[in-house]
């Protein structure tokens, strides 16, 4: 295992981070052990989720809580322990001395402390207790998100909140949410998540507003955009899967309302699947639901922040793709 100095690389080394603003801090337990409780799904009942929290747990929680004793420039908007990772939303209220990153890293070191009093080793059946140290509990690197847009906020806090219920879906959906390595359309070769038959259907239709109708429409002539939008709504109304990366915000609308009338989407991502990806929001209920695939020409880089123009025509030249091909892809696998 790498040193304790090099774990502490975060995700935007040179940003201060000691303003005001809002916080999303993941915490994960080391080889994601679930040494921190156990979901319980009543009734096989995704809605009915929660996680009964180990008494090692419940000190965790408990060391989180007490954060703002340390540091009363912080508020903690939400917390939400899973049984092996800890998600918290911290709101900094004015200029903190010391940062965010410092703030955080105190509280890893005190949850270093309580593992100390701990031993555990995880079987099928879950915990026994004195046989195993836990130090430390979060080995991993800590993973800390700014919020600067809006709405943003509401949407990291239903995530938070929504955890359970979202790895309930997951253990009770497999299929859908297992990454698919290989599949071919064409020329080229996708990772996958979400229900890949939606590849057969007989028409598949692109999303993809040209920058001449958002032109046209910026000097008030927004009839042909509007026209447009309304088209692939009215396409997938008629059965037709829409395809497309819905990059601008004009395309983004349109994902809106076929997510919000639940018709069927093929999504283009511009980065790949971690090992524990889940999509979030209403993307996430259209995946359980068998109405959306995700795909990806690319791998997981957990460096990636944001899509470059060259990736964005790339990735509209592959939904255009997609809707013309004939050919089943291949590596197809039944949920």
């Amino acid at each position: 295992m790498n040193n304790e100095g090099e774990q502490w690389h975060w995700q935007e080394p040179e940003t201060a981070w000691k303003g005001v603003g809002i916080y999303h801090i993941t915490l994960v337990v080391s080889s994601r052990k679930p040494i921190l409780g156990d979901l319980v799904i009543p009734d096989n009942d995704p809605e009915q989720a929660h996680v009964v929290l180990s008494a090692f747990g419940e000190e965790i929680k408990d060391c989180i809580k007490t954060i703002p004793n340390y540091h009363p420039e912080i508020q903690i908007l939400a917390l939400r322990m899973m049984p092996d990772h800890v998600h918290f939303i911290l709101h900094v209220r004015r200029k903190m001395q010391i940062g965010i990153k410092a703030a955080v890293r105190g509280f890893w070191q005190a949850a270093k402390t309580i593992g100390r009093a701990y031993t555990s080793s995880i079987d099928p059946n879950g915990i026994r207790d004195n046989e195993q140290r836990v130090d430390p509990v979060f080995s991993e690197k800590p993973f800390i998100r700014p919020m600067s847009r809006k709405g943003q906020l509401q949407s990291m806090i239903r995530y938070v909140q929504m955890n359970p219920q979202r790895l309930a879906t997951k253990r009770l959906k497999p299929g859908y949410f297992y990454v698919q390595h290989g599949v071919e359309i064409g020329e080229r070769s996708y990772e996958a998540i979400g229900n890949i038959k939606l590849l057969q259907v007989e028409r598949i239709k692109p999303v993809h507003v040209r920058r001449t109708m958002v032109d046209e429409a910026e000097h008030g002539a927004d009839q042909r955009l509007l026209d447009y939008k309304n088209s692939c709504v009215l396409a997938a109304r008629k059965g037709s899967v829409m395809v497309s990366p819905f990059i601008s915000e004009h395309e983004r609308a349109v994902l809106d309302v076929l997510l919000k009338e639940k018709h069927s989407i093929i999504y283009i991502a511009d980065n790949g699947f971690g090992q524990y990806f889940k999509p979030s929001d209403a993307l996430f209920d259209a995946v359980a639901d068998g109405r959306l695939l995700i795909l990806s020409p690319w791998t997981y880089d957990s460096r990636k922040k944001h899509v470059t123009r060259a990736e964005c025509v790339e990735m509209n030249k592959m939904a255009e793709e997609i809707a013309s091909s004939s050919i089943v892809p291949n590596g197809i696998r039944d949920n």
